[in-house]
């Protein structure tokens, strides 16, 4: 579809700062609190003079801040395209300042340059917002828990004995509240889990293989949208960064096939101990990491090849809707 009127934002906290470019290429700024009311206000002052069935709406990924413009353009059917700032500052060209009106330009500008490849935000299913929502909350409590725990350890005989046993009784009593919080988080997120059906399934399939883990495929389910945002595996293996990819220009600079810092790390982090525990399992697993090891393979190249494969795997077995199956006469390429 060709849009018509293209709309760049820059989200901050506290407002929007927008940047209409029209069909005929003039450019307007304006600037809205970031408050559902306030929005549609606005997106019902400019809808007198421009037909938003025909608009495309822009703005950098920047989290829960984004989360009233969301809310507004689901409600009324407005597309929406939410890219991440890094894809937008490297087609930006070269620039010499910032600031947020300006911000707000380059986007509207890169979404008309651009609008072929728009990703329109669709209603999510509300389980897996819950589920996305429950599993960050999880996640900040793991960290406060782990900073409670180091600090419990590293005092010790670094400080008088009466204050350290004092501290240490009250940090241990903030690791069990975390604990327990963090209990009650994952049997919520059970709970939502078995009373979807679908995502029940997806969850079944994914541990079905070996080295995948609850935690696995909660978070690859979460990402992956419930396997609605990646076409398919090499597609997530290069958004979890372990699809290795060429460096080379002309004749003079070659270099061996490398995966790109580019990634999300916890998801390439929950990889690499899924792969770490699938080739210490009897399986073809093992038998491809020992077979390549053997042939003098580097063994974090091979790890990484694991990795590769077990997504390669996910997506095949959700693909045929089917669960894993042993077969020890079927060894790994």
């Amino acid at each position: 579809m060709q849009f018509e009127t293209v709309i760049g934002i820059d989200v901050s906290k506290l407002s929007l700062d927008l940047a209409l470019i029209s069909r005929d290429g003039e450019v307007e700024s304006f600037k809205v609190e970031n408050k559902p009311l306030s929005i549609k206000r606005f997106f019902r002052k400019i809808s007198k003079t421009f037909d938003m069935s025909k608009a495309l709406i822009c703005a950098e990924h920047t989290g829960h801040y984004g989360y009233p413009l969301r809310k507004v353009c689901l409600e009324h059917n407005i597309a929406l395209w939410l890219e991440g700032g890094a894809e937008i500052k490297q087609r930006s060209g070269v620039t010499r300042y910032k600031n947020d009106r300006v911000d707000a330009i380059r986007i509207a500008d890169y979404a008309k340059r651009h609008q072929d490849k728009a990703k329109i935000q669709t209603v999510e299913d509300t389980t897996l917002e819950a589920i996305r929502s429950l599993s960050s909350e999880r996640e900040l409590f793991i960290k406060e828990r782990a900073k409670y725990k180091t600090h419990i350890k590293d005092l010790k005989g670094f400080m008088d004995e009466e204050l350290y046993k004092a501290r240490s009784r009250r940090l241990k009593k903030q690791v069990e509240s975390l604990s327990k919080l963090i209990k009650d988080i994952d049997q919520q997120i059970k709970t939502l889990l078995e009373a979807n059906e679908t995502l029940s399934e997806q969850k079944a399939i994914l541990t079905s293989i070996d080295g995948i883990g609850e935690q696995v495929a909660l978070h690859t389910i979460i990402a992956t949208g419930a396997f609605t945002k990646f076409g398919s595996g090499r597609k997530f293996a290069c958004h979890v960064g372990v699809a290795p990819f060429a460096f080379e220009s002309g004749t003079s600079q070659k270099s061996r096939r490398k995966v790109s810092y580019r990634a999300n790390i916890h998801l390439k982090t929950l990889f690499h101990m899924a792969a770490l525990s699938a080739v210490k399992m009897k399986g073809e697993f093992r038998d491809y990491f020992e077979r390549k090891v053997a042939e003098g393979k580097n063994k974090m190249t091979v790890i990484n090849a694991v990795r590769a494969k077990l997504i390669n795997r996910i997506f095949a077995l959700i693909r045929d809707n089917r669960k894993h199956e042993i077969n020890y006469n079927l060894p790994l390429a």
